[in-house]
Formats: structure tokens, C-alpha cells, sequence
């Protein structure tokens, strides 16, 4: 089949951590053809319904159909629901003609992976954590194509291929961009720098732990950037923003990638894209991860602990006191820093979205 005439459906949503790789493999797909048709699809009421029409994608829905971990009434309805939503994921693949389906998990890909098996359509995943979700589990059943952006992935038949990842960041290099970076962020050129990301929603016990921190930072000749989350500002005694001389606070930044030329050293959640991407660009980092859900940021941090790019830090553990004790003494010391950056760097991978691009054509291939 010649590329030219593909029609590639891509499915996943819910969180940024879906979305992002789900475009830029729609992204990669272009370069490789302009001509490849492309549709998304989501749920109604995941971040997608912003970012997939932002980004120039057509997108269709289907019905969230979550999976009940426990005994319940939803566990009930499971089965006609699911039904429901394969029969809506059918018509969406019927509809769009589709020559081969890309699964990135998430609610909305368990249907699509079911209706895709039904029609004989060749099934091609992307999982993008250490730990495989539900859904990518469930499709690697169906798929010999499956790719994984952390190499200790357990899916059958999986390969590493690193995170597919917007080109701003992938193609960034750190060096040439600091000053422009630094400029755009309102930051000291020559300071040592902390930036601290919870990712799109804050992370409210980094959040004190920082604004507790603020003055020792100070002292020790370290500006801070802080990214608290959108609706997260942090606030002094008297319920006004937070404000100190070497700490600038704002609730979003529009492109990660002045954030990592920026940055001296990243300190955030152990999300699999945050993880991937300050390896990709060679960021040195700190990661706090997630003390909820199934241990699987942990298991994100743990390659780049290991090689010596990043620290980490239990969320608990993560206090005022560990930030004197690990992170300043960090920062005031640029060999470490460099010898970190480097260590970082050794483990990234920048052409994950072409790598993806290319398992979607041996898939249509075969």
C-alpha cells in the first residue's frame, strides 16, 4: 500500500500524558506523507476535545467507559456499556476507512482496540510508562507492534522506542537557547536556576514544600522559577501571591521546551513525557513522584536515577529540610550539574516520533 493513501485513526486521551505522544506520531505521519488522513479519537470530556483540534487534527468521540476495580454497580453495567462504545469506536474505523488503527491507552482505546481486532485492521501501540496500563495490555494481545518509550516495559513483543515528542523539545539544544529562554522567562542570565513544574494541574505538596524554601534558596544565590498549576497560586500569610527577592511565580508556561534550556536543574512529578523529555534534551532533575495510584512514576524515574541524571524523592521525604540538604548544595555545584546533564542525556532518545511513524507503515505493510 503507498502511503499516500493511508487512513491512520489514532486513539487516546484523557491527560496530556495521552495526547502529547498521539500527536506528534500524527505529526511524524505528515512529514512521512502529506497526504495520510488522520483522525483522533477521544472522549467527550478529556483534555482532546482542546488539544487535537488545536493541533490541526479532526476529532471524533466515543463514550468513556472506565474499568470498576472493585465489586460495584458500575461493574454491572460494564458489558453494555462497552458494547456500546465498541459499536461507536466500529463505525468511527468503518467511517474513516481505516487501513490501521494507533492505540497511545486510556479509557477510549480499549473499544477501538476491540472494534479494530473485529475488522481485521492492523492494531499498532504506543505505551508510554514504565508500568503498561489497562488498556495498552489488552491491545498488545491483538498488535506485533508495540512500542514503549521506557525499555523495562513488560508488553509482549514490545520495542524501545522512546517518547514520541513535540519537535521543540526533541530537536532543543540547551546551550544555544539558555539566554533567549532565560529572557522570555524573566530570569537572571548568569544565577543558578530551580524550576519547579507539578505539571498542567500543580502539585500541591511540592507547591509548600517550595514556598517553604523560598528564603533558603535566596540565601544560597538561587532564583527560583515556580510553575504552580493553573488555579494554584501560592499565597503568603496575608492571602496575597506569593512574592520574594530571586522567586518569580506564574501558574503556566506556554512551551516546556524555554523551561529546559532554562532550568540549571528541574524539580517535578515523575510523569513519563517529564522524565522522557529532560533525558531527551539532557535536563538534570529531581523527580517527586506521584504518591497515588500504582507506583508507576517511581518506576519512570528509576533508569535515569540509576545512570545518575536525576535524584528522587518521596513525596513525603520531600520537605523543607531535604530541599537545604540535597537541592542547594546541587545547584552551587556546576561540575555535578554537568557530569548530571550528561548522564541524562546518555538515555535520551529524539526520533521516538519517527521511530513510531515507521511501525505504523511496517504494521500496514504486513
Amino acid at each position: 500500500m503507498n502511503a499516500e493513501s493511508l487512513s491512520v485513526v489514532l486513539a487516546g486521551g484523557g491527560t496530556a500524558g495521552h495526547i502529547s505522544p498521539l500527536l506528534a506520531i500524527a505529526a511524524a505521519l505528515r512529514d512521512v506523507s502529506p497526504d495520510v488522513r488522520l483522525l483522533a479519537v477521544g472522549t467527550p470530556s478529556g483534555m482532546e476535545t482542546r488539544l487535537v483540534p488545536a493541533a490541526g487534527l479532526e476529532l471524533a468521540t466515543i463514550s468513556r467507559v472506565p474499568f470498576p476495580r472493585r465489586p460495584s454497580l458500575d461493574l454491572l453495567r460494564l458489558p453494555g456499556r462497552l458494547a456500546g462504545a465498541v459499536r461507536q469506536a466500529g463505525k468511527i474505523l468503518d467511517d474513516a476507512r481505516a487501513d490501521v488503527l494507533v492505540g497511545v491507552g486510556g479509557y477510549v482505546c480499549t473499544p477501538l482496540y476491540l472494534a479494530a481486532r473485529r475488522r481485521k485492521i492492523p492494531i499498532v501501540i504506543h505505551e508510554a510508562n514504565t508500568r503498561a496500563g489497562l488498556a495498552n495490555r489488552v491491545g498488545a494481545r491483538f498488535s506485533s507492534h508495540v512500542g514503549v518509550a521506557f525499555a523495562d516495559t513488560k508488553l509482549r513483543g514490545a520495542r524501545h522506542v522512546g517518547m514520541p515528542m513535540r519537535k521543540e523539545v526533541s530537536g532543543l539544544d540547551r546551550s544555544a537557547s539558555r539566554q533567549a529562554a532565560r529572557e522570555l522567562l524573566g530570569l537572571d542570565l548568569h544565577m543558578p536556576t530551580l524550576i519547579v513544574t507539578g505539571g498542567s494541574s500543580g502539585a500541591q505538596s511540592i507547591n509548600r514544600t517550595i514556598a517553604a524554601s523560598v528564603e533558603a534558596l535566596a540565601k544560597a544565590g538561587i532564583q527560583t522559577l515556580h510553575i504552580t498549576g493553573k488555579g494554584k497560586t501560592v499565597l503568603d500569610g496575608g492571602g496575597r501571591p506569593l512574592a520574594a527577592d530571586g522567586y518569580r511565580q506564574v501558574e503556566y508556561v506556554d512551551g516546556m521546551e524555554n523551561v529546559y534550556a532554562a532550568a540549571d536543574l528541574l524539580l517535578g512529578r515523575a510523569g513519563a513525557a517529564t522524565v522522557c523529555e529532560t533525558a531527551a534534551v539532557g535536563v538534570p532533575a529531581v523527580f517527586v513522584p506521584l504518591p497515588i495510584g500504582n507506583g508507576e512514576q517511581a518506576l519512570n524515574a528509576a533508569g535515569a536515577v540509576a545512570a545518575g541524571g536525576a535524584l528522587v524523592v518521596d513525596d513525603e521525604s520531600f520537605t523543607p529540610e531535604w530541599v537545604s540538604r540535597e537541592i542547594i548544595p546541587l545547584l552551587t555545584d556546576p561540575e555535578r550539574l554537568a557530569k548530571m546533564a550528561v548522564s541524562s542525556e546518555s538515555l535520551g532518545i529524539r526520533n521516538a516520533d519517527r521511530r513510531m511513524a515507521d511501525l505504523v507503515l511496517e504494521a500496514v505493510s504486513k
